[in-house]
C-alpha cells in the first residue's frame, strides 16, 4: 500500500514582512476563562486612549471677520468653498483646502448692516440678506472683490433668511414680512411668488428647503410656528405652534420627511413633517438659545451653535450629546455646519471667527497603514461593547467645560425638578390624578393647524 502524506510549507502562512510562524488557536471558549476581563481591560486603556488623544479644535480661518459671524453657506458643489457674513455687512468666501492663515479668497461690502444669510446658487454664484432689505447676487468665482453685485431685489422689510433650491434656478426669502418669498433667477423683474399661512406671523427668522422632496418647504418664526408649504401646490399644507419661538430649521438629507429645529428654550426638536403633533425628539444639554442647527450629510447626526458659547455634537436617537466644544475666547455662536465630507465641523460666533473642528475629536486623518486601521477598528468595537460598564461609561462621557456653562446647568436641573416635583404634587391630590400622563415629546406641541 502507497501512503502520500500531506506537508505544507511553514513560509506560506506567515505573515507578510515577518519570520515568525503563525500559532493555530482554538477559540473554545472553555480554555479562555479570561478572555472578556482581558478584553474589558483592554476597552478601558482604549477609551483613555481616546480622550488623552481628544483635540477637536484644528484652526480658525484666516484673520475672521472685524464683526460678529452671524451667518455661513457652504458650496454645494464644492468640498473647499465657503462663504461668510458678518455683522458689519461684509461677506467672505474661503477656500478650505489652502492653508488656513491665506484662507480667504473673496470679500465684498454686501449691506450696510448685519448680514442675516447667505446662500450658494447652482451655478456657484453668492445671494446674500441683510436688514436693509435687500437680497444680493454676486459671483465671487469670476469678478474681483469688492465688485458690484449682478442683481439686487428690494423688499417691503427686512429679510432674515435664504434657501435655494436644490435643482431649480430659484430661491426662497424669509423675513420680516411674515411672508415667503419665492423669487426665480432667470426672471429677475418679475414679482416674487408669495406663500403664507392664511394668518401670517409677524417675522419668519428661518427658512429652508427640503433637499429630498424639493418642492417642500419649511419655515419658523416668531410666533412660535413651524409651517410646511408645498411648491406645487403654492400652500400652506401643515402648521404647529411650540412652547418657544425657533431660531433655525435643518431638513434631514437621508430621510426628507425629518427636520430639526433650534428653539430658545435650549433644546433642539425633531418632527416628522407628516406628523406635526409630536416630536421624535428632544435633544436636551444647552444652557441658552439654540442659535443654529444642521444635520450632517449621513443625516445621522447633528450640530448645534448655542448662545451659552458651545457648539454640541449629536446623534439624532439620543437626548443628550456626545461632545462639546469650546475655546477660552469663543463668544456667542450664531452659526454651526457640517463639512460636505461629514469629517470637520465650522462654527461662527461673536467673536468675528470662523473655526475649524474635528467631527471626531480623536480621529487623525493621513494615510494609515492596514495594521493601524484595524486596531483602530479593534478598539472602537471594544468600546462599543464595554461602553456600558461603570468606569468605561465614566471615561467616555466626561468631557471638560467652562465653569459658568457647569453651573448653569446645575441650576437649570435643580429649577426642572422642582417643577416636576409641584406638577407631582398638584397631580396627586387633584383630580388629574385620574388623567394620563403626557409625555415630554407632547407637551411641547400648544397647537396644530391644517
Amino acid at each position: 500500500m502507497k501512503i502520500k502524506a500531506l506537508s505544507r510549507s511553514v513560509e506560506a502562512y506567515q505573515p507578510a514582512g515577518s519570520k515568525n510562524s503563525k500559532m493555530p488557536k482554538n477559540l473554545d471558549p472553555a480554555i479562555h476563562p479570561f478572555e472578556r476581563a482581558r478584553e474589558y481591560t483592554k476597552a478601558l486603556t482604549a477609551v483613555k486612549m481616546q480622550r488623552m488623544f481628544a483635540q477637536p479644535f484644528l484652526a480658525q480661518l484666516g484673520e475672521g471677520h472685524v464683526d460678529g459671524v452671524y451667518s455661513m453657506a457652504k458650496d454645494p458643489n464644492s468640498l473647499e468653498r465657503l462663504a461668510s457674513g458678518s455683522g458689519d455687512g461684509v461677506v467672505k468666501t474661503w477656500d478650505l483646502s489652502n492653508s488656513y492663515d491665506k484662507a480667504e479668497r473673496w470679500h465684498t461690502t454686501a449691506h450696510e448692516n448685519i448680514v442675516k444669510s447667505v446662500c450658494w446658487t447652482r451655478d456657484q454664484k453668492l445671494l446674500t440678506c441683510g436688514t436693509d432689505r435687500k437680497i444680493q447676487l454676486y459671483d465671487p468665482y469670476n469678478t474681483p472683490s469688492e465688485s458690484a453685485p449682478l442683481s439686487t431685489w428690494l423688499g417691503s422689510a427686512s429679510w432674515n433668511s435664504l434657501s435655494h433650491h436644490r435643482s431649480r434656478n430659484s430661491f426662497a426669502a424669509a423675513g420680516g414680512s411674515g411672508n415667503v418669498s419665492i423669487y426665480d433667477l432667470e426672471r429677475h423683474t418679475a414679482a416674487p411668488e408669495i406663500l403664507s399661512w392664511p394668518n401670517a406671523t409677524d417675522t419668519i427668522n428661518a427658512v429652508a428647503f427640503n433637499q429630498v422632496e424639493t418642492s417642500i418647504l419649511g419655515s419658523c418664526g416668531s410666533d412660535r410656528s413651524i409651517v410646511f408649504y408645498d411648491l406645487r401646490t403654492s400652500t400652506a399644507i401643515a402648521k404647529t405652534v411650540l412652547t418657544f419661538a425657533c431660531n433655525a430649521i435643518s431638513f434631514n438629507p437621508m430621510e426628507g420627511m425629518n427636520c430639526a429645529v433650534a428653539s430658545e428654550d435650549h433644546s433642539v426638536y425633531l418632527f416628522d413633517m407628516r406628523k406635526v403633533d409630536r416630536a421624535l425628539n428632544i435633544l436636551k444639554d444647552h444652557v441658552a438659545a439654540v442659535m443654529d442647527v444642521e444635520f450632517s450629510p449621513t443625516g445621522q447626526e447633528l450640530v448645534t451653535a448655542s448662545y451659552d458659547r458651545t457648539i454640541r455634537l449629536w446623534n439624532r436617537d439620543q437626548g443628550h450629546s456626545r461632545d462639546i466644544y469650546h475655546t477660552k475666547r469663543m463668544q456667542r455662536c450664531y452659526s454651526a455646519m457640517w463639512t460636505p465630507d461629514s469629517k470637520y465641523i465650522l462654527s461662527g460666533s461673536d467673536d468675528g471667527n470662523i473655526r475649524l473642528w474635528r467631527a471626531n475629536a480623536s480621529a487623525r486623518e493621513g494615510i494609515k497603514s492596514a495594521r493601524q486601521r484595524q486596531s483602530e477598528e479593534y478598539n472602537n468595537a471594544l468600546v462599543e461593547r464595554y461602553k456600558h460598564m461603570p468606569e468605561v461609561r465614566r471615561i467616555h462621557r466626561h468631557r471638560h467645560m467652562p465653569k459658568v456653562v457647569k453651573k448653569a446647568g446645575e441650576i437649570k436641573t435643580e429649577e426642572l425638578q422642582a417643577l416636576k416635583r409641584r406638577e407631582e404634587n398638584e397631580r396627586r391630590h387633584t383630580k388629574k390624578q385620574f388623567d394620563r400622563r403626557r409625555s415630554e415629546r407632547d407637551k411641547v406641541i400648544l397647537a396644530k393647524e391644517k
